[in-house]
């Protein structure tokens, strides 16, 4: 097991714990060598994934059948799954053909939510273990188990291995505008170093127009070679230094831009504003499948030994469902799991990578607008760069029933009033005819106990 799994359980104390205590804690912590802090599996992953850009497709697909072959027998050791199994006359030991996998069922989310126990393989101990919860942006709490010592080096290797794409070298400075909680208090700090890992914390809930000039400052003096944020908290960011008129007084490699969709339009805009190329990735808290762009590319390519992606059938719009199977996690492997999030397939594949290529993530399920006959709206069909949006801090949508939609906008200093009904013209023009629209002007936009800015709050 991984000296950082075996301390995971103290991660809380040591966040609150006052900041001269956490820099020493965490400067002697990060002098241990990595192959001790993450264990020996994480030296084994990060060979693969730098490996993996160069194998050939006879190579990735003998080690894709190994990887399935091994999930499936652990998977055929959980209750959940040994019944549907046999009744299907499945034998995971025979498994020799990555076809075979459309022999196997489909795991849903409802399924996880339900019967989450009977899928742990019984045969590792209960020590090996680790339980994780995600709610995403659709609130519904979700609960897994990974695999100590396996899931979390593996995952941090490949997030290396593709930030690297993008110029990021492990121990880089690192400014993070994500979840973290600097405080509880909104008149309270905004930011903490983490000397584990040379980042600076800042928090996404106190990013207003008002305190703007504390990240400023923070930034400045911190020097950040890397700006790791939700794709919402740096748009923020990015907006309040325009409309302010206030630079940044660092040169940043790169954008670190996960965790949340991030639309092209977005991506340039960012690039623009932070004079720095954006590197954005697709994955989940399950730990099955995992993307990220290419080195010139911003199509994503999916890592073929991280896990196995199918898709869903396309429907009218070309937009696919990303099903998954996990590899290496023996606690509960995840067999063919529908995720609710989609994708467009690359019509005109770039081929940088020997990866399964998609254009991009356009949406999940719940990041859909419906009309009063049913229409379903992508949000990425509408976009946030329309000169209609010029002065808005942030924006949301809230639907409770179908046809009727109410948009929430934060108003930045330059904002002028007389654009509000432009604004709903320009919104009608995007949503149709069967849907009834209301304006509401907000201080700030509901954010998930995660900090993530939510783009749709949707009771259907």
């Amino acid at each position: 097991m991984s000296l950082e799994d075996t301390l995971y359980p103290l991660l809380k104390l040591y966040e609150a714990a006052p900041q001269p205590l956490k820099s020493l804690a965490g400067r002697a912590y990060r002098a241990i060598p990595a192959s001790l802090r993450y264990g020996q599996r994480y030296t084994r992953f990060q060979e693969e994934a730098w490996a993996v850009e160069s194998w050939d497709a006879e190579t990735i697909r003998r080690y894709q059948i190994k990887a399935l072959r091994e999930s499936l027998i652990a998977a055929a050791k959980t209750p959940f799954y040994a019944v549907p199994f046999a009744e299907r006359g499945l034998d995971p030991a025979k498994f020799e053909a990555l076809e075979q996998l459309a022999d196997y069922p489909l795991l849903t989310k409802h399924d996880l939510l339900l019967h989450r126990e009977e899928m742990v393989n019984p045969e590792i101990e209960a020590s090996r273990r680790l339980y994780i919860t995600t709610g995403g942006s659709s609130g519904v709490p979700v609960g897994f188990y990974l695999h100590k010592g396996v899931s979390r080096p593996k995952e941090q290797a490949y997030l290396e291995a593709q930030w690297s794409r993008r110029g990021y070298r492990v121990d880089d400075r690192v400014a993070v505008i994500r979840g973290g909680v600097t405080s509880s208090k909104a008149s309270g700090g905004i930011s903490y170093y983490d000397a584990t890992r040379n980042w600076l914390i800042l928090s996404s809930y106190h990013l207003t127009l008002e305190r703007l000039p504390e990240y400023v400052a923070a930034l400045n003096k911190f020097r950040p070679q890397h700006l790791h944020a939700y794709p919402s908290a740096a748009l923020m960011l990015a907006r309040g230094l325009e409309q302010t008129g206030t630079k940044l007084d660092v040169e940043l490699t790169s954008l670190l831009c996960g965790s949340e969709k991030l639309t092209s339009e977005s991506q340039t805009y960012l690039e623009r504003a932070f004079g720095a190329p954006v590197f954005h990735w697709y994955g989940h808290s399950e730990r099955v499948v995992l993307a990220g762009q290419g080195r010139t590319s911003n199509h994503l390519y999916f890592w073929p030994t991280y896990g196995f992606v199918e898709f869903g059938e396309p429907d009218a719009e070309g937009h696919s469902e990303v099903i998954g199977t996990s590899f290496h996690n023996q606690v509960m492997p995840l067999i063919r799991y529908r995720t609710g999030d989609y994708v467009k397939l690359a019509s005109a594949p770039n081929a940088e990578l020997p990866m399964i290529e998609v254009e991009e993530v356009v949406g999940r399920d719940y990041e859909f607008l419906v009309s009063a006959t049913g229409r379903r709206i992508s949000l990425t069909a509408i976009n946030m760069h329309d000169r209609i949006f010029d002065g808005l801090m942030a924006v949301q949508f809230c639907q409770e029933r179908g046809g009727t939609v109410e948009f929430r906008y934060q108003p930045g200093p330059q904002w002028q009033s007389s654009t509000v009904e432009p604004m709903r013209a320009g919104l009608m023009k995007k949503l149709g005819d069967d849907f009834t629209l209301i304006l509401r002007e907000v201080s700030e936009v509901e954010k998930t106990s995660a900090g993530k800015h939510k783009w749709l709050i949707t009771k259907l």
